[in-house]
């Protein structure tokens, strides 16, 4: 762990223990193990097994062994097996299973349009194999990590969206693989939730940065963060108008937590930072102004928009008061959120 992942697993281990302790003695089934947000929270819950003796067993599904073994190498791994293999072709399981986190998906815009095949049966395969997992064992709790991108196109630029305020999706947009099949899983889910009465609820991830993330991730938030780091200016190759939510990685493990104890199941949950939104531009402006202090500044070198970009009119705000009821908030405002980003990925 560097020094602002150790800080922010402390401060949900802090806010959220009683959550944590429901898992005491479990044994949890992860998948994307390795991604951003799957590795932050196997992390989160090694140090915490660390902490205090926790006993939480933890199957991680991974499809390289080195890998794994580097990214989780300063923690103590008596608590975690790794099964190699994928999502589409699960291996067998042999542990009972008590929760499962499924967070494995290709989640590259350039992947979408290059590999949209791909894109959709991950997806909806591999989903239909984890909840098929999670029905034979009886799991106490599911967690799909899905994306706020479900929504698509939204005509509410004056109120937040709802977890039932569906905009338009082009099917026949190829980019829009993505978005329509995380759609579909979230249907399965919703299924095998009716017919076979799997408890599993469903997180609508915002845009999620922190500390841990890729320091060559292809996504725009990466992207500004390797300009502060190494003193680039930011290229804008739009005006930048395309508004969305972000959420910081803290925000996100805590609200995982939050609903794999309390999540309703056939529910599904907005996580988000939904205090402030700001445009691809604005944001740009503020980390050049207030993080890098001026040293770079904001181009607009204009082009056409790439084919795996998302819809440069794009507004998305979303209503978070759902997930708000269950106790939930969001601590990290978008300005500190880069801030940490910055400061923890750090070559």
């Amino acid at each position: 762990m560097n020094v602002i992942e150790k800080h922010d697993f402390e401060t949900v281990i802090k806010q959220y223990k009683v959550f944590l302790e429901q898992l005491h003695n479990k044994t949890l089934f992860v998948t994307g193990a390795t991604g951003f947000i799957g590795s932050a929270f196997v992390k989160m819950l090694l140090y915490y097994n660390s902490l205090f003796d926790a006993n939480i067993e933890i199957v991680a599904l991974i499809r390289n062994e080195e890998k794994a073994k580097e990214m989780f190498s300063k923690f103590a791994l008596n608590k975690l097996t790794f099964v190699i293999g994928t999502i589409e072709k699960l291996p067998i399981i042999s542990q009972s299973i008590d929760y499962i986190v499924h967070g494995a998906s290709i989640t590259s815009s350039f992947d979408f349009v290059k590999r949209p095949v791909e894109t959709i049966t991950t997806t909806m395969i591999g989903t239909q194999n984890i909840l098929e997992l999670a029905q034979r064992n009886r799991v106490k709790s599911m967690l799909y990590l899905s994306s706020m991108e479900v929504y698509g196109i939204t005509n509410t630029e004056s109120s937040k969206v709802s977890e039932r305020d569906y905009g338009y999706i082009d099917v026949l947009n190829v980019r829009n693989c993505y978005p329509v099949s995380k759609q579909m899983a979230e249907s399965l889910c919703i299924a095998y939730c009716n017919q076979y009465s799997v408890h599993v609820s469903i997180a609508r991830l915002a845009q999620t940065i922190g500390s841990g993330i890729d320091y060559n991730d292809t996504r725009v938030a990466a992207y500004f963060a390797r300009s502060v780091i190494e003193k680039k200016d930011i290229i804008l190759n739009t005006k930048g108008t395309t508004t969305r939510n972000i959420i910081y990685i803290s925000d996100v493990l805590s609200a995982m937590l939050t609903l794999m104890v309390l999540g309703e199941k056939g529910n599904a949950y907005n996580v988000a930072q939904s205090n402030e939104i700001l445009t691809i531009a604005e944001t740009a402006e503020m980390i050049a102004h207030n993080i890098a202090h001026d040293q770079i500044k904001v181009v607009y070198d204009l082009k056409d928009m790439p084919e795996y970009a998302v819809n440069r009119n794009l507004y998305l705000n979303l209503d978070t008061s759902k997930l708000e009821k269950l106790g939930w908030n969001a601590m990290v405002g978008v300005e500190e959120a880069y801030l940490r980003m910055i400061k923890g990925i750090k070559r």
